[in-house]
């Protein structure tokens, strides 16, 4: 089993067609990615050959849905077209919409997370500014590399891309169940509460790693959650901790004004609800080592 990607998953690319689209489905194709076709309204009716595989060209994601049963969505379109292109995937209804394009801008983010709640949360969204999520030797949605672990039984919640990346490394010997980079920017879809809760009821997840970063309360809302509702381990690590107060650092999301937000308050409050935070990734990397027995 996994969260929200598994093997059965049919995944379309908007923007498929483009450079970037194109680079990384043929990533995912390789990476054993159920990839079923491509949108682009000026290129309808036409295909991609990705080394021999043939994957057909739609108008919308609602014709791609009808033709192919599409229940995913990765999105590497421009930034000035995000908003239209997610909005498209919310009124198809698809279940899942990566959005992997960054430099959006947040009222765009805001418009387009505000109205998939109207619809009725029908489509769940992660992202924008992420490198997407990876059920290893299943399924990969984004520019996650597939080949830097295996399949097992920690779950990874993360706002970084690199240290996604980088924690799978460190524990590739005990592998992953699925591997979920939400982004950093201000407003995201898919939070780490949503993560957290997806893995405390998944039974293939023994262990849960939870990156956060400076800025905003993010991760003293899942500590919150952590305490009330997890049972499972976690393990956490907060990037930031010699970061300048009332700098911007990194993701648009890391600000620090004061104590709030600062990397030692976050630690303070993961630890209060019981989880073991590293200072660093890999001294995170062992203490999910020590609770594993691996």
């Amino acid at each position: 089993m996994a969260i929200f990607l598994t093997k059965e998953s049919k995944v379309i690319v908007q923007g498929m067609t483009g450079s970037e689209g194109q680079k990384h489905t043929k990533r995912m194709l390789a990476s054993g990615t159920n990839i079923v076709g491509g949108v682009n309204p000026r290129k309808a009716g036409t295909s991609v050959d990705f080394d021999g595989t043939e994957i057909p060209v739609f108008g919308s994601v609602t014709e791609a849905i009808e033709a192919t049963g599409a229940d995913v969505t990765v999105i590497f379109v421009p930034e000035k077209f995000t908003k239209s292109a997610v909005v498209e995937a919310i009124d198809a209804e698809i279940p899942l919409a990566v959005v992997i394009t960054e430099g959006i801008a947040v009222h765009d983010t805001a418009a387009f997370w505000s109205y998939a709640g109207k619809k009725g949360n029908k489509t769940r969204i992660v992202g924008p500014n992420c490198p997407g999520l990876i059920t290893p030797g299943q399924s990969n949605a984004g520019i996650i590399p597939a080949d830097i672990t295996k399949p097992g039984r920690i779950g990874l919640v993360s706002k970084s891309g690199t240290l996604t990346y980088q924690m799978m490394y460190e524990l590739r010997d005990l592998g992953f169940s699925t591997c979920v980079g939400i982004g950093g920017d201000p407003v995201i879809g898919t939070t780490h509460i949503d993560a957290l809760k997806a893995f405390e009821a998944d039974p293939d997840t023994d262990l849960i790693v939870m990156i956060g970063e400076i800025g905003g309360d993010a991760e003293e809302r899942a500590a919150d959650f952590i305490k009330a509702s997890v049972s499972k381990p976690v393990v956490g690590y907060v990037a930031g901790f010699t970061a300048p107060e009332g700098k911007t650092m990194g993701h648009a999301g890391a600000i620090v004004s004061g104590s709030s937000g600062t990397a030692q308050a976050k630690k303070e409050a993961l630890e209060a609800a019981g989880v073991k935070v590293g200072k660093t990734p890999s001294e995170t990397a062992r203490l999910a080592r020590e609770i594993l027995g691996g």
